[in-house]
C-alpha cells in the first residue's frame, strides 16, 4: 500500500521534513497547518517541491472547532474554512482533516454536528476536496470513532468521510471490530501510531509519547486489519507527536517511521519481504582501541588466549571457549578510542539475513576485503554498530575464521574442553544506544533480527535514570542488553558497554582473574549488609561475594551472580555465571554497580 506521514513527525522546517519523508521511501505526505505557516515558502512553491521529491500531499490538517457551534460561530468557521479550501487548492491537497469539537461552544447535538458537517461538505465539494471527519480521543461530545462515524452516516453526503486514527480508538480502549461496519469507501483516511501504554491524562499522553508501531503496547496491526476488511483503499499514514521524535535527526526518524510500516504491512499480510532469519549466536565481538595493550592485560587475566590475526588487517582473535573478541588497532581505533565496534552473529542463513537486512531499510555496510577474505555482509544498527551475518567453521559456507592465520602460540581454543572457572562463550553484549534512538534500536532488532523483545525496564544511575530493554532469541544463545539515558547528555559518546562472559564458577573465575593481575570493581560493604537481609546464604558464600565484589539476584527460575572489571574507555567486561532457568540481566542491582562506576575513572 502507499505510505505517508505527518510533518509533525519530524524535526526540522518544512523543507527538511518533506526531503527526509522523500528520501526515506515515502509515497506522500500529511501537510501539518503549523509547518506551512512557519515556511517561507508559497503553497505553489511547497507544491512544487514535493512534486519535485515525487511526494504527494495526501492530507491538510487539521481544521478544528467546527461542528455543533452556534450558527453566527458555524457562519465564521465557514468563512475560516473557504479561506483553508482556497489555500489547499494552490497547495494540491484534497482532503481536509476536521477534528471533533473540544470548543466550550460546542453543544451535544449529533443532530446539529451533522448538518453543520454537511454544509461544510457542500462547501468543499465545490473545490474539489474531501473532508475527513476524526473523533478526538478528548472531544467534547464525540471522542469515538463510533460516534464520528454515526454523525457522517447521518449527514450522508458525497464529499465526507471520515478518519481513523489508531491513537485515539486504542487509548479510549474502543473495540476495532465496529470499523468493519463502516463502508470502506466511506474511511477517507487512516492515520497510525502506537504509545507505551501509560496511566496519564489522554491529551498529554497524546501530544508527548506516540511512537511509531510496534515501539509502543498498542495492537495497531489488528486494527489495520479491520481497516482492511472494510475495505479502506488509501494510504498507511503516520502522525506521531513525541518529543523525542521532535528533537532528533530528521533523516533517521523518517527511515525508522517507513521501517515500522513495511513491518506492519507484513504483520497483516499486505505485503512478503524476506523472511526474518533469527542468529543462533554470537560469533564475535569486535573491539577497536587506539592501545591494545591495556586490554590485552585484561583479556590475559581472563583466560583468552591470542590464537589467530587478521592475513590483511591489524586485527587480532583472543579466544576462550566459544567466546571470540577481535582486538582492532586499525584507523577507527586511532580517531574513536576504545568502544565495541562490531558483532558477529551466527546465522543459519546470512544471505538470507541481509536481503532481510535490506528490505527493511537497514544501511548494508561498504566492506573492504582482499579477494581471497569470507564474503560477510554486514548491515549497521542504529547507534552504528556494525552487525555481521556469519557462518562460522561451517563446511557447506564460507567461514570468517579461514581470513585468520593461527598463532604460534595458541594454548586454548574453542574446541578444548575449558577448565573450572573458565568461560564458555558470550553471555550477553549491553549496548548504549543515542538517546533520541532507544524505541528505533528495540523495533530494529526485533524486526530485522527477529529478536524478541523484553519489556523495558529504568535503572536509577546516581545522575538520572536510565532504561534498559533485552532482545533475545528463543534459547538465549543471543541476548543483547539496550541502554539508553532519559535525556540528551554532553557525554553521551562515553557512556559505556560491555560485554558479559559466561562462567560455570564465577567464584573461581574471579579469584583466577585477580591473582593474574585483573582488577574487579569494588562494590560497598552496604550491598553485602543488605543482600544477608533478603537472602539466606551460606557464610562461606556471602564472604566470598564480599570480598571479589560478585553481585547477586534470584527469581522463581534461577539465580544470578555477576561481577565487573575496570573499564578501558568504553568498554568493560562481565563475569556471569546464570542458572539455566534465569532469564534476566541484574537489574535490581545495577544502580549498585552503576554508583561504583562513577566512582572509579575509565582507563583511557
Amino acid at each position: 500500500m502507499r505510505t505517508s506521514i505527518a510533518t509533525v513527525s519530524l524535526s526540522g522546517a518544512l523543507t527538511e521534513k518533506l526531503t527526509a519523508a522523500a528520501r526515506a521511501g515515502f509515497d506522500g505526505v500529511e501537510i501539518f497547518e503549523n509547518d506551512l505557516l512557519a515556511s517561507p515558502l508559497t503553497p505553489e512553491e511547497v507544491r512544487a517541491r514535493c512534486a519535485d521529491l515525487g511526494l504527494s500531499i495526501d492530507l491538510y490538517q487539521p481544521m478544528r472547532d467546527i461542528e455543533a457551534v452556534p450558527s453566527e460561530e458555524f457562519a465564521r468557521n465557514l468563512r475560516r474554512a473557504e479561506h483553508k479550501f482556497r489555500l489547499m487548492e494552490r497547495l494540491g491537497a484534497d482532503t481536509v482533516l476536521v477534528c471533533s469539537s473540544v470548543s466550550p461552544l460546542a453543544e451535544d447535538d449529533d443532530a446539529l454536528a451533522a448538518f453543520q458537517l454537511r454544509r461544510l461538505a457542500e462547501l468543499a465539494e465545490g473545490f474539489g476536496i474531501r473532508v475527513a471527519y476524526e473523533a478526538l480521543a478528548w472531544g467534547r461530545h464525540v471522542s469515538t470513532y463510533d460516534h464520528a462515524w454515526r454523525i457522517v452516516e447521518a449527514a450522508d453526503h458525497p464529499a465526507l468521510g471520515t478518519c481513523l486514527d489508531s491513537f485515539h480508538i486504542l487509548a479510549r480502549g474502543s473495540d476495532p471490530k465496529g470499523i468493519e461496519d463502516i463502508p470502506g469507501g466511506k474511511i477517507f483516511f487512516l492515520q497510525l501510531a502506537d504509545a507505551p501504554l501509560m496511566a496519564m491524562d489522554v491529551l498529554q499522553w497524546s501530544r508527548h509519547y506516540r511512537c511509531f508501531p510496534g515501539q509502543g503496547g498498542f495492537d495497531v496491526a489488528g486494527l489495520v486489519g479491520h481497516v482492511m476488511r472494510a475495505g479502506y483503499e488509501g494510504p498507511l499514514s503516520l502522525e506521531v507527536f513525541n518529543d523525542v521524535f521532535r528533537q532528533a535527526e530528521a533523516g533517521p526518524t523518517a527511515v525508522d517511521a517507513l521501517r515500522s510500516l513495511l513491518v506492519l504491512q507484513e504483520s497483516v499480510g499486505l505485503t512478503e519481504p524476506p523472511a526474518p532469519v533469527v542468529p543462533t549466536g554470537i560469533a564475535f565481538a569486535e573491539l577497536v582501541t587506539p592501545d591494545v595493550e591495556p586490554l590485552s592485560e585484561i583479556l590475559e587475566a581472563l583466560g583468552f588466549a591470542r590464537t589467530a590475526r587478521h592475513r590483511s588487517k591489524p586485527v587480532d582473535l583472543w579466544q576462550q571457549g566459544e567466546a571470540r573478541l577481535l582486538l582492532n588497532t586499525g584507523p577507527a581505533a586511532r580517531r574513536d578510542g576504545t568502544q565495541l565496534a562490531a558483532v558477529g552473529l551466527e546465522s543459519p542463513d546470512p544471505a538470507g539475513a541481509a536481503r532481510r537486512a535490506e528490505a527493511l531499510l537497514a544501511p548494508v555496510l561498504p566492506r573492504r576485503r582482499a579477494p581471497e577474505d569470507a564474503p560477510l555482509d554486514a548491515v549497521a544498527a542504529p547507534d552504528g554498530t556494525e552487525l555481521f551475518f556469519c557462518a562460522t567453521d561451517r563446511p557447506e559456507l564460507p567461514s570468517w575464521t579461514g581470513d585468520f592465520e593461527p598463532t604460534a602460540h595458541t594454548p586454548l581454543v574453542a574446541h578444548e574442553s575449558p577448565v573450572a572457572g573458565g568461560i564458555h562463550r558470550i553471555d550477553h553484549l549491553a549496548l548504549t544506544q543515542p538517546w533520541h534512538q532507544f524505541d528505533e534500536a528495540a523495533l530494529f532488532h526485533h524486526s530485522v533480527l527477529g529478536l524478541g523483545a523484553q519489556e523495558s525496564v529504568d535503572v536509577a544511575d546516581p545522575y538520572g535514570l536510565l532504561r534498559s530493554r533485552a532482545v533475545t532469541n528463543a534459547d538465549g544463545s543471543v541476548r543483547i542488553a539496550l541502554g539508553v539515558g532519559a535525556a540528551p547528555s554532553a557525554d553521551e559518546g562515553g557512556r559505556a558497554q560491555h560485554i558479559a562472559l559466561a562462567t560455570d564458577d564465577i567464584v573461581t573465575a574471579a579469584r583466577r582473574f585477580r591473582s593474574a593481575g585483573g582488577r574487579l570493581l569494588p562494590i560497598p560493604a552496604n550491598y553485602y549488609d543488605d543482600l544477608a537481609a533478603k537472602y539466606e546464604l551460606g557464610d562461606g558464600e556471602l564472604a566470598a561475594y564480599r570480598e571479589l565484589g560478585i553481585l547477586y539476584d534470584r527469581d522463581a527460575d534461577g539465580a544470578f551472580r555477576h561481577c565487573y572489571t575496570e573499564t578501558i574507555g568504553r568498554v568493560f567486561f562481565e563475569l556471569v555465571q546464570r542458572d539455566a532457568g534465569y532469564r534476566g540481566y541484574g537489574a535490581q542491582n545495577a544502580p549498585v554497580r552503576l554508583a561504583a562506576q562513577h566512582v572509579r575513572r575509565p582507563v583511557r
